[in-house]
């Protein structure tokens, strides 16, 4: 296979509320892959190091959600905006029915999609991203630096927040650095931060996550029919381990793989063991 650029597996797709930009790469039974939030993040800067393995065995496309990257944001809530978005996504490239694979927020939105078109998804695998703290306190570390970050912008707290994402503070190279403060502070993707992760978002998230409240973030999991892989660090600081265990038991089909030594970012922390665990269970017989 050809080297796979950014320039080279570039797309847009004009949909009623907007263009969406997205990589492609591959041949076979489509997955959707769906990237997290945060400062700078867009679907290559989650997935193009797990995209030369994953295109040789399935038609790979990553979506930039709304306001992420070089898809044009879209007014409303931003969880119900992203997933109209990857539903629209699959309408408007004639997919009927794909694997979804979510990163964090694209896990949360990945399994309301699951939940709500189940006809459309044939397996679904989640980076962290959904479920709920059980022993640890929520907002995390991870969320309260990226609530700092998105309150006032700075280069040292976009730092910081880069070193809780992760095990191994080597993983955190001046590059990255560079290259997600740039889109961090680029006005559009500023916005669409600030919608999740201002003070007064995560005070509501919060407040969701007590008494009566709390049972709808996870009212959904058990309406997701699609056998399902949940896949965490062990040492996540953003959606700590915690947070898998009401999944596991609500979700019908599922199935937990937690890897040592591992923040939040799995795909790139644990590279290998992620993409040949992710391909072995996608490909497995029904």
């Amino acid at each position: 296979m050809a080297e796979l650029t950014y320039e080279s597996t570039s797309r847009f797709l004009e949909l009623p509320t907007g263009k969406i930009h997205y990589h492609e790469a591959g041949e076979g039974p489509v997955l959707l892959m769906l990237h997290g939030s945060g400062p700078g993040v867009t679907g290559w800067a989650n997935f193009s190091g797990n995209l030369p393995y994953f295109a040789e065995h399935f038609r790979c496309i990553i979506i930039d959600f709304p306001g992420y990257g070089k898809s044009e944001p879209v007014k409303g809530d931003p969880i119900s905006v992203c997933v109209d978005a990857a539903v629209a996504a699959l309408d408007g490239l004639g997919i009927d029915r794909a694997s979804l694979l979510g990163n964090s927020l694209g896990g949360q939105i990945a399994s309301i999609v699951a939940a709500k078109h189940a006809n459309r998804v044939e397996r679904l695998v989640c980076i962290g991203g959904i479920g709920m703290n059980v022993f640890s306190p929520f907002p995390a570390e991870g969320l309260n630096l990226l609530m700092e970050f998105t309150e006032n912008p700075s280069r040292e707290r976009l730092t910081q927040w880069l070193h809780s994402m992760v095990f191994d503070p080597k993983l955190v190279t001046e590059e990255l650095i560079e290259s997600r403060f740039k889109q961090a502070t680029d006005p559009v993707t500023m916005a669409t931060s600030k919608k999740i992760y201002s003070r007064k978002s995560l005070a509501w998230m919060s407040d969701m996550r007590r008494g009566p409240k709390g049972s709808m973030a996870l009212a959904h999991l058990g309406s997701i029919q699609a056998p399902t892989l949940l896949t965490w660090g062990r040492d996540d600081r953003v959606n700590p381990l915690d947070s898998a265990l009401m999944p596991m038991r609500l979700i019908p089909k599922c199935e937990l793989h937690v890897f040592p030594n591992c923040g939040h970012w799995v795909m790139i922390e644990q590279k290998h063991a992620f993409e040949t665990l992710v391909r072995s269970f996608l490909q497995r017989e029904a």
